[in-house]
């Protein structure tokens, strides 16, 4: 039994039973189809751009020698990716009529198509191309889904999490991830998502040149082809994030290596210069219960119990030389306000201030003032 979900469109162009609907049009092919497409939508394009294909080669009004259309394939091949086709024996050089340029047009619509996947897979090796979408989902069979609607779409994953799937963004992964040590999945574009656990069973999210691994937490993955950078963002637990071209994955599956994220926590990829840079995001939320918020008013409270406090509550590592101010102390109401005012205000009154590196906030102070 075929399962068209993990058909892609070379797939389909190749199908017996796809190809006589496409050509015959028969009532009983069409409730198929239709009914296909109604559950799954998400393949909606691909199935459209197979058709435009044989369509095209339904409508040429004269048939073209199968040793020919290999010809003209293999010239197509060569002027894409620079290597002499294999002659084919007993072929013969002839004038492309009017009525044939048709195939051709066809034909040229196809290897526009797979040119990307065949460039890398013979160029990758010396350049990030290799790591790209549409390099690394053709060669696996991958069910693929597709958002063209201007809102995200939330999909549920083969082992219960979810990705919430921004609009212009695709996404492809194993049917059953039960067969493999990792729970793999391929993005282009934007996906938020809430990660069922599972120690055993690492949850991988390939975006390009990199990689973010966790075992079982939220994030957020945004890597547009259009985009100079690639952004992943913590939002409850841990992940790591690591370069699939510099940094090698850690042996123990149930472990996280390359560079650690955490809540609040954002990494910044930049793709010219292959560089990673962690930040805090430009407004923290807090990792435990509003109702820990309101315990947040200190009458002459030392100041290390209070940046401790705002640390757990945060998810945000507070540096700051305990011994110099082990003798300052506050009074303030820090209810309510965001973050980065509550340390606004703790700075200026004991005369310090601060600066966030790599993700952690570093306070700089001579003292209490």
């Amino acid at each position: 039994m075929k399962d068209f979900r993990l058909f892609d469109i070379y797939d389909f162009l190749m199908d017996e039973d796809f190809i006589r609907w496409v050509r015959f049009h028969k009532n009983e092919d069409n409730d198929f189809w239709n009914k296909w497409l109604e559950q799954y939508p998400e393949k909606h394009i691909v199935i459209a751009e197979a058709k435009s294909i044989l369509e095209i080669f339904e409508k040429q009004e004269n048939p073209v020698a199968e040793s020919e259309k290999q010809a003209e394939i293999n010239k197509l091949i060569f002027t894409i990716v620079g290597h002499k086709p294999q002659q084919l024996p007993g072929a013969k050089v002839k004038h492309i009529s009017f009525f044939k340029k048709k195939w051709y047009v066809a034909a040229s619509l196809f290897i526009v198509i797979v040119s990307s996947a065949i460039y890398f897979s013979l160029n990758g090796s010396t350049g990030s191309g290799q790591y790209h979408y549409t390099a690394v989902t053709p060669s696996k069979r991958l069910i693929e889904n597709v958002n063209t609607s201007e809102k995200a779409v939330t999909l549920r994953l083969p082992d219960g999490s979810e990705v919430k799937l921004s609009p212009n963004s695709r996404i492809a992964y194993a049917n059953d991830f039960d067969s493999t040590p990792t729970r793999d999945i391929y993005l282009l574009g934007e996906g938020v998502f809430t990660v069922t656990k599972n120690p055993s069973s690492p949850f991988r999210v390939f975006a390009n040149e990199i990689v973010t691994k966790v075992l079982g937490t939220s994030f957020v993955v945004r890597s547009f082809e259009k985009d100079s950078t690639i952004k992943v963002t913590v939002k409850t637990g841990k992940v790591s994030v690591y370069s699939q071209s510099e940094i090698k994955e850690t042996a123990m599956p149930n472990r996280l290596g390359g560079i650690i994220l955490t809540p609040n926590q954002e990494l910044v990829y930049q793709k010219e210069k292959q560089k990673f840079q962690k930040t805090l995001l430009d407004n923290p939320l807090m990792i435990v219960p509003e109702a820990a918020d309101k315990s947040l008013l200190y009458e002459d409270t030392p100041l290390e119990h209070v940046f401790n406090q705002l640390s757990k509550n945060f998810g945000v590592n507070i540096v700051f030389d305990s011994d110099l101010l082990k003798k300052c102390t506050i009074t303030a109401d820090l209810r309510t306000v965001p973050f980065y005012e509550k340390l606004d205000f703790i700075c200026k009154a004991i005369g310090a201030s601060y600066e966030e590196m790599d993700g952690q906030v570093v306070i700089q102070s001579y003292g209490c003032q």
